[in-house]
């Protein structure tokens, strides 16, 4: 059986779209999903893209949204 480092180090080489497909299958195995919640979670974001399709709301480019953080917290 591999170990766990072996098994990082595996995961680590895969495309991007790869590992986030694992860790999300990762994190369903800790925290159990909830039909609720995630309907919740959608339409929130229903609304919110709603509300960018109609112009009632401007886009923030992501490296905008990282800068202001990145002075919040000091870094």
């Amino acid at each position: 059986m591999r170990g766990t480092k072996e098994i990082i180090h595996e995961e680590a080489a895969l495309p991007v779209e790869e590992r986030a497909l694992v860790v999300d299958s990762l994190l369903r195995t800790l925290n159990s999903p909830d039909s609720e919640l995630d309907g919740e979670w959608v339409a929130v974001a229903k609304r919110r893209l709603m509300e960018l399709r109609s112009g009632r709301v401007k886009p923030v480019p992501g490296s905008e949204v990282l800068a202001k953080a990145r002075r919040r917290l000091g870094k």
